[in-house]
Order: structure tokens, then sequence, then C-alpha cells
């Protein structure tokens, strides 16, 4: 009779490789280039064709080719073959090509062990709730494949899903000491290259007309905050970015010089806590006025906050904010001159209409006031404005007057300057939509905003949002109420059934729980665990014993229960093994393939004395096991007459 090779590979296992192999790529054809996804479909068909045609696979050197020819276009799309994005997809590139070259059960495992890896590159893109399930699911059929590879038949595959999914089971308390216990990190695991975070939503450190619109198009959080008390009305909500105070005619840009920040809080401050969604920038978001702010913060001198390096992954920040403030009461003559600056030239019209006003009456509040006279009459709030030409704030102000809020932000600017006036552009997010399941207050990048601030004297700069002239709604209620009917934001935020929004809120809902207490489980959330559990300061020394002890306990659990549900052997069964035993030692040894009948014949010819004692034994045995009333007592009673 002959036997399989040790290491052959069944016909039959190949399809659940495909399966397993296909179920670890295909999220990444989200994010990877089109032509790297068609390349991968065509390489999984054209491995399925020839196992189903059972046809030889391609020799060494198409394939050595085939990857030559991707890992090229990998490098001409990234400019590198190293990082997050090119390295994913050179993975799934190998995993295709791997499919090509399954000649054996060491291939296959290579097939199983990188859709492992594979499973943890998806963290990269995503850690949401849905990418959780689908890599779980994904797992269990991973290690099903695994066991196909080293046993079973194609006619006990729901067994192999069985024990899959029983050994994937078995590995939770384990995944849950590790997680629990395991040292914490800060920042991103492994230590991502630069490339991890790019791609990253939000604001930018320059404006020009459309940035923002651009912005608001998206449903996307951008950040989450839990107030202490009540949350402000939404006029209040101004959560500011980057201050932009340098204008070349068409971009505005932050400047680079630092200056002394001199505030006054007036009212009593607020607490809060934002959890702020990676921007790969610097700026916390925090409300006019930041009074407190979270330890490696400053507080920049055009009253932003900053933290010390890039939010490049979801972070919490416990802040302070007094509403009512006096900011740089006593301004730097070079900040004044700059925000007073504007391109020799450029925007006439504006200029000449910013020299009638100040003819009329030289006080920069009655500037202020015409200029948003002005934006209440005949313009129109919009997140399709006209293209605009050279001279933007002329053709926005006396041709198109339809604009979003860097428009009206920008030209106001334009206006106070001209006027003298200091004034410039501050850009951030305003106001927000409290979640009533979670109490959450969810701002998102459709909020995004632009405002002015003004410098007058004895007040210090001075907040002045043109949009308010225009579109009182924005502020009041959201964007969704101020833009007319027909205009392109996400569907997720025009929702108006009841129903509908309360789903949004609760799996929103459920979404932000889950980011905060397993997501946002950090070293801050670990110490507090371990001093609940009475070690208050904790080493690594501390929590390798933990989690040596946590292990340890669990593999004890489970060996009990392994040995409680072993099977037992049949008693008859027990007493033969003894009985064999008394053979062993009159070197008598039976073959695996001998019957007992068999084996009391080959006694009583080899030792005449001893064998029809054991003969009795046999008998016995067989009435114990195969008769009907199972009497082990005779059985116990022969094998005691043995010699």
């Amino acid at each position: 009779m002959s036997t399989a090779a040790p290491n052959a590979l069944d016909h039959r296992a190949v399809p659940w490789l495909f399966v397993a192999a296909l179920a670890t790529v295909a999220p990444h054809f989200e994010h990877q280039p089109t032509w790297l996804s068609v390349i991968t479909g065509l390489l999984f068909a054209w491995a399925a064709w020839f196992w189903w045609r059972d046809e030889r696979l391609p020799g060494r050197w198409l394939l050595i080719f085939i990857v030559a020819l991707g890992s090229t276009g990998i490098y001409i799309e990234y400019r590198t073959l190293f990082g997050r994005d090119a390295g994913v997809s050179m993975l799934v590139l190998f995993m295709a090509m791997k499919l090509l070259e399954i000649k054996s059960r060491r291939d296959g495992v290579v097939v199983v062990t990188l859709g492992y890896f594979l499973l943890l590159t998806h963290y990269f893109y995503s850690q949401s709730i849905p990418t959780g399930l689908w890599l779980l699911a994904t797992m269990w059929i991973v290690t099903a494949t695994l066991i196909r590879l080293h046993g079973g038949s194609a006619s006990q595959s729901r067994y192999t899903l069985r024990y899959g999914l029983q050994l994937c089971l078995q590995a939770i308390p384990f995944m849950l000491v590790l997680y629990l216990l395991f040292p914490r990190v800060t920042g991103p695991l492994w230590g991502l290259p630069q490339d991890a975070h790019a791609g990253r939503t939000g604001l930018s450190e320059s404006m020009t007309p459309g940035s923002i619109a651009s912005l608001a198009q998206s449903s996307e959080i951008a950040f989450r905050v839990r107030f202490e008390g009540d949350i402000p009305g939404k006029e209040k909500l101004y959560w500011r970015g980057p201050v932009l105070d340098q204008f070349d005619g068409s971009t505005w840009r932050p400047s680079l010089g630092r200056q002394a920040v001199r505030l006054e809080a007036i009212s009593a401050p607020i607490n809060y806590e934002t959890t702020l969604e990676a921007h790969n920038q610097r700026w916390l978001l925090s409300l006019d006025a930041p009074t407190g702010l979270p330890p490696d913060s400053t507080l920049g001198g055009t009253m932003t906050a900053l933290n010390r390096q890039p939010v490049t992954y979801r972070q919490r920040f416990n802040l302070a904010s007094s509403l009512d403030y006096r900011f740089n009461v006593q301004e730097e003559a070079a900040v004044l001159q700059r925000n007073k600056h504007v391109p020799a030239g450029s925007n006439p019209q504006s200029r000449q209409l910013a020299v009638n006003w100040l003819s009329r009456s030289p006080d920069p509040e009655a500037v202020i006031e015409q200029a948003l006279a002005l934006f209440g009459r005949e313009f129109f709030y919009t997140l399709q404005p006209p293209l605009l030409g050279e001279n933007s704030v002329d053709d926005f102000l006396f041709r198109t007057r339809r604009g979003f809020c860097e428009h009206y932000a920008a030209a106001f600017v334009v206006l106070m300057r001209h006027a003298g006036i200091p004034a410039r552009v501050v850009t951030g997010y305003q106001g927000g939509e409290r979640n009533p399941v979670d109490g959450y207050l969810v701002v998102r990048q459709s909020d995004a905003h632009a405002w002015a601030e003004v410098w007058l004297e004895g007040r210090g700069w001075v907040r002045v949002d043109p949009t308010a002239a225009v579109s009182p709604s924005r502020i009041e209620s959201g964007i969704a109420d101020a833009l007319p009917v027909g205009e392109p934001l996400p569907a997720l935020i025009q929702i108006r059934t009841n129903w509908l929004r309360g789903l949004r809120h609760r799996w929103e809902a459920i979404n932000n729980a889950w980011n905060q207490q397993v997501i946002g489980y950090d070293l801050q959330r670990q110490r507090e665990l371990l001093a609940s559990l009475g070690l208050p300061h904790a080493d690594w020394q501390q929590l390798a014993g933990l989690l040596a002890l946590g292990i340890g306990a669990l593999l004890a659990v489970l060996t009990a229960w392994g040995l409680y549900h072993k099977t037992r052997p049949d008693p008859a069964l027990r007493l033969w093994h003894k009985a064999l035993r008394h053979l062993a030692r009159r070197k008598v040894n039976c073959a695996p393939w001998e019957t007992p009948l068999d084996l009391a014949r080959r006694v009583e010819q080899e030792q005449p004395d001893f064998g029809k004692a054991f003969r009795q034994v046999v008998t016995a045995y067989l009435a114990a096991r195969y008769g009907p009333d199972n009497d082990l007592q005779k059985l116990r009673d022969a094998i005691a007459q043995l010699p």
C-alpha cells in the first residue's frame, strides 16, 4: 500500500487557500491603485484557472518577470518600495503571486503565514468596529485553512470550521490579558513611517478661495468634545485653528514670527475634553479663548493652541477656555503693521470702497459696521461660488457676490486693511452637533469655518464673523440650514428624518465608545486600571509578572478543562492493557495489528505454561467489552490468576 508524501498538498485544500488569501487582501483594494487591484484580481483568477484545469503552474522565470513588473509599477506609483502604502502593496502582490506557485503543503503554510501578517496591515488604515469584525472573521478562516492543510478532508469542512472557531475563541482570554497588561506605547505601533499619516483630512496651513468649501463637503468627524457642564450655545462655539495674516493677492498663510500672548479672561473658564482625530498638524482646535492647556502644548502668539508634536493618531486633550476675554490689548507695532499690509496695486475697487468709508467716518467700528451691512445686502452663501479672477476680492465684492465663509472672511480682512485697520483671517471650526446618546459634541469637517479678527485700540483683537451678516443660520443652527436646497452637502449632514438621525446618533455613540475605551486604552488608562488593582506605580517588571501570572492561570484553566473533557478509555480496555503489561514482563510483545485471539494462540505456542491462563484473560476481555453483560469482575479475576 502506497502512502502520500508528508509534504504533499491535497488538491481539494487549495480552494481554502484562495478564500483565505482573498479575505486578507480584499479590503486593501480600497486604498491601493486601481491598476494594482486589477492585476491582483487577474492573478487570483489565473491561479484559480490552473487549479480548476489541474494544469502545470507557470515557470519560475515567468513569475520573476511578473514580480519585477509589479514592483516597478509600485515604485513608479509611490517613488519607493518602502513605507506603509508601498509595503502593503508589495505584500498584496506577493500574496497573489504565491498562489501561482503552490505545489506543496509548505507553500500553503507560507500563504497562511502571509495572510496572518496581512491582517495586521489593515489597522494601518482603519481601526473601526467593521474592520475589527472583518479581521476576526478572516482570522477564523485563515486558522481553519491551516487546520485543513494539516488534516481533515473535503467531507469534513464543518468540523474544520468548528475546530478553527474553537481555537480562536480559546485565544480570546489570552488576547484580553495581553491587551490590558502589555506595556503601552505612546503613538502608533511599530514606529510607522511618515507616509503612514498621509491622506489625513483637515484644515490646511493656507487658504485660497474654495479650500474650506471643499472641506465642508465632507461628513468625516474632526473631533469630539465632552464638557464638564452644559454645552455652550452654538453661536459661542468657535474652535480656533491656524491664524493667517500674510496675503499675496490670492493665498493666505500664517506668519512665522513669534510674539507674546497677553490674554485676560473675563468670564469663568469652562473645562472640556477633546478627542481629536489625526490631522497631521500641531493645532489642538481649542475653544476661544484657551486658558488651560494639556501638558506638552503651548499657546501660539495668535492664541492658537499647539501640541509639541503633530497629531498623527487619535488623541485626547483636556483644556479650559474662557468665552469672554480680551486678547493682546497692547500689541507690537510690527505685528500691527504686518496685519495692515495688502499687495500693491491689487483689488483697486476694494481699496476705493474702503477709502470712501473711511472718509465718511474715521472710527474703525463704523467702518466695520459698513462692511457688515454691505455683506447683508445682495450676497449669497454657497458652496459652489463662481471662479474669481486675478483681483479675487474685487471680483467677489462687485461681480459674483456668491461665496463661502472663506470668501467673506478674506474680503472683509482686505477691506479692513485698505482702511488702515489691522485685521487677519482665523480658520477653524464653528458649532457642532450634540449626540443625545452619549452627550458628546460632534464637530465634523463640514463645520470648517473662517472668520476675521480686527485690532481695536483699547480692546485688542476682536472677533468679527462676516458670514453671520450674510447667513445668520450658519452660526445659529449649522451649515445644513444655511445652504440652499441642492448644495453638494453629504447625505449624512442633510438627514432630517428623526429615526434615521437617531440611528446615526446611536452608531456614532457606539463608535465613540469603541474609540474611547478600546482604541483609546493608552498608558494613562492602563495606569488607572493598575491603580484600581492596588498597583499605582507599576513598572515594566511588575507588568511582566502580572502577564506571566495571567497567562499561567489561563493555561492552567485550559489544561484542566482539556483533562476534564478528555475521552476516558473503556474500563475493559484499561484492564486489557494491564494484561499486556504482564506479557511484556515475560518478553512477549503484541503487534498493533494483532487481534486478542491471534495473540492468545501465539502465546500458547510460545509459552504453554502461561498460555492457558492468558487464554482465560482473552475470553473474559472479549466478553466484557463486546458481550451483553460487560462483566468486568471476571476479567479482573482472570488477570489476577496470571502467574
